[in-house]
């Protein structure tokens, strides 16, 4: 357990990063990048490190903090990029207030979407869909929980209204790291016992465990979703290499849970490197208009 001095000290070296400004970073060539620890942010912003630094020649510092603070920092311009920004429904109020101050790169992915699932072994004549978690006996095997993950997060505030879309008042919403979701889900398959949790696609945990989404018939946590590069306002003019490469910046969906799933045993930054090592022709792609 990490100790308040510890703590403190590594919320002031994030605030300290946070605190240059665009200029300061451009003239060391430095980038920095937002993010959150959600498996599908890491493998992409890893990916996107390892080519501007390989093949650009830039310095890339990644600055791991809150999505609301991710929208803020690169909207002040004390972050140069985020490479998570899922439109148009999770992070929509995000978007609406601070757009006007932000650039949108363009799609990373999509067909991604938001969901509460369950393991397959949960019975579907008795959940399968949001509504079904109103019945007495459901709500008691699921023990009245729904289990989430970080607060900020567009999914919590989407689940948050799901609740009182599906009048789930009795329910309450858990929250914790993507980690920490895993955990509780993990324990209870081994368990076999019944478990709602909130979740994504793209995300390992699929190929790793056997689940289903449970069906959303009212939308109250969205419907397909694509997840855009936003970079602060100068940012192509600063690093012109850089944001031609993020432009053209594409990777398959199943691609990204391959790496993801590997990830999980080994580290983010190796599979990263393996990735790119791997698809020299797609990399060329990538970066066709740097040249």
């Amino acid at each position: 357990m990490q100790t308040l001095r510890s703590v403190s000290t590594a919320l002031a070296i994030t605030l300290a990063m946070l605190a240059a400004t665009p200029a300061e970073a451009a003239e060391g060539k430095t980038l920095r990048i937002g993010w959150t620890a959600w498996s599908d942010a890491e493998a992409v912003t890893n990916i996107a490190k390892q080519v501007l630094e390989q093949r650009l020649g830039y310095k890339v510092e990644l600055v791991m903090t809150d999505i609301g603070l991710q929208y803020q920092g690169v909207a002040k311009g004390q972050l140069d990029l985020m490479l998570m920004s899922w439109l148009p429904t999770t992070h929509k109020a995000y978007w609406d207030k601070l757009s006007p101050e932000l650039v949108d790169v363009g799609v990373l992915y999509d067909n991604a979407k938001l969901g509460w699932a369950v393991p397959a072994y949960v019975p579907e004549s008795e959940l399968n869909s949001i509504a079904d978690m109103k019945k007495p006996e459901v709500q008691k095997k699921l023990k009245s929980q729904v289990q989430g993950i970080d607060p900020g997060a567009g999914l919590m505030k989407a689940s948050s209204g799901a609740l009182k879309d599906y009048g789930l008042d009795g329910y309450q919403l858990l929250t914790g790291s993507d980690a920490a979701m895993v955990i509780a889900l993990d324990r209870a398959i081994k368990r076999n016992e019944w478990i709602v949790v909130t979740t994504w696609t793209p995300h390992w945990m699929f190929s790793k465990y056997k689940l289903r989404y449970l069906q959303d018939p009212s939308q109250a946590l969205g419907g397909a979703e694509a997840i855009h590069a936003l970079s602060r306002k100068g940012f192509e003019q600063d690093f012109p290499k850089a944001a031609a490469f993020i432009k053209n910046f594409k990777i398959p969906l199943a691609d990204l849970e391959s790496v993801m799933l590997k990830a999980k045993d080994t580290s983010y930054e190796k599979e990263a490197a393996a990735y790119i090592q791997s698809h020299p022709e797609m990399v060329e792609k990538w970066l066709k208009d740097t040249k």
